[in-house]
């Protein structure tokens, strides 16, 4: 079944976020110091996954273009909006805007990654979940804390998980008709790099030493696959 790991991701996610809510009282410097240790945690993540880069030029230009066109759709604005829709649908208004920053926070940090690239390249491809496994794990551990101090909006993080990391699998599974596999490695190995770049934009905003908006460099993700097929095809 293509989609079984994407499906043990979202559970797992439901599962840590009801675990998180019974510590929801916890003192806020015990939460304060938390979210800084994942903070830190991810931007080590994504230094790892940015360091894999063969082609720095790639991932410079694929940004650029990628930010440029994010600030013309005013995505992260797209994003607010429809966090914000999403949790008026749960909750009053008052609360909406807590509901909003957890959803945003903890689908940035659940999608935005090497492990949901790749694990779902691999159920799609070779029908291995053992990737998508581990993400599982890890994810719920991670929404138990992230529920904890930004309450039950993480929880609304498996609505792109289960549409982004399906779509994969899905398209995974008919991608070695299409594209050779030396360009497939290619594009896992710098789009593994921009997701490290930013995964590491997410880690500061954590820690609050500076706001990027993260949403608005998504397309990078989407511009990567362009050049470097335009570079295997034409250059």
């Amino acid at each position: 079944m293509v989609l079984l790991g994407t499906i043990a991701n979202v559970i797992t996610i439901i599962i840590g976020t009801l675990i998180g809510l019974t510590f929801t009282r916890i003192k806020e410097s015990y939460k304060e110091t938390i979210m800084q240790g994942i903070g830190l945690t991810v931007i080590i993540i994504g230094i790892q996954m940015a360091l894999g880069t063969e082609s720095i030029i790639i991932v410079l230009l694929s940004i650029l273009a990628g930010s440029l066109i994010g600030e013309f759709l005013q995505l992260e604005k797209l994003l607010n909006r429809f966090a914000h829709w999403i949790s008026s649908k749960f909750t009053n208004e008052i609360n909406s805007t807590n509901i909003a920053q957890g959803f945003i926070t903890a689908s940035l940090i659940f999608v935005v990654g090497a492990m949901a690239i790749l694990g779902s390249l691999d159920s799609g491809i070779r029908g291995d979940h053992g990737i998508l496994y581990t993400k599982s794990i890890l994810d719920g551990f991670t929404a138990m804390v992230l529920t904890s101090t930004l309450g039950i909006g993480v929880v609304l993080s498996i609505i792109p998980i289960f549409l982004y990391q399906g779509s994969i699998a899905l398209l995974a599974a008919k991608i070695n008709e299409y594209i050779p596999d030396v360009i497939l490695n290619e594009l896992i190995t710098e789009l593994t790099a921009i997701g490290g770049i930013l995964i590491i934009a997410i880690g500061l905003n954590i820690l609050k030493l500076i706001e990027i908006r993260v949403t608005n460099l998504l397309p990078s993700l989407f511009v990567v696959i362009i050049i470097i097929h335009l570079q295997h095809y034409f250059f």
